[in-house]
């Protein structure tokens, strides 16, 4: 694995990602009952899970569920990277939908402010962990095709997961519990 071809696949997952999120807040931007179902749906299933958490449980959690999010884009390459690619298409169109919402509601910088401290870390570590999915699909074809060894090109993948991707999950984790909610409060 070189870095350049590292660089095309985070790339890729980048594009995958932003054209998806682009999807959802025009779906939404045409039809907001969509980003208020999105909503319903987020505050039932997650939200509700961990506010009453203490913040460095909350952010344990929190730093778990993107870990579990991540691990999955990564290994998602071993379906050549169809898993991967429906993933960031799913997180991508969550993001935009929820994400227009908010703006039509609260406006572009309450956005920013709940995202930016925390995004700089966690999209990284997202787009990162699906490049890295993206380039397993590739060595995986690769060897079907009879060149190269699939499970030696997946150690440094995974070394670079481990070296790169969990420790950007941990600060975002530790930055959306207790700096993000300062900066929403003094912004909003």
């Amino acid at each position: 694995m070189s870095e350049r071809s590292l660089a095309r696949a985070a790339l890729t997952a980048t594009v995958i990602f932003a054209v998806t999120i682009g999807l959802g807040a025009f779906a939404v931007a045409r039809d907001p009952s969509i980003g208020a179902e999105f909503m319903t749906l987020f505050r039932d299933q997650v939200a509700s899970q961990l506010l009453s958490d203490s913040p460095p449980v909350l952010a344990f959690k929190i730093f778990l569920n993107n870990l579990t999010v991540c691990t999955l884009l990564f290994l998602g390459g071993a379906s050549l990277g169809t898993v991967t690619m429906l993933i960031l298409s799913a997180n991508g169109l969550l993001i935009g939908a929820m994400a227009e919402l908010l703006r039509q509601q609260q406006g572009a910088l309450f956005i920013a402010a709940a995202l930016i401290p925390h995004g700089i870390f966690e999209i990284p570590s997202f787009l990162i962990a699906g490049g890295l999915g993206l380039l397993l699909g590739r060595v995986l074809m690769d060897e079907w095709r009879g060149g190269g060894d699939a499970a030696a090109a997946a150690v440094p993948l995974a070394r670079l997961f481990l070296r790169v991707v969990v420790p950007l999950l941990a600060v975002a984790a530790v930055v959306e519990v207790f700096i993000t909610p300062v900066v929403v409060f003094i912004i909003a």
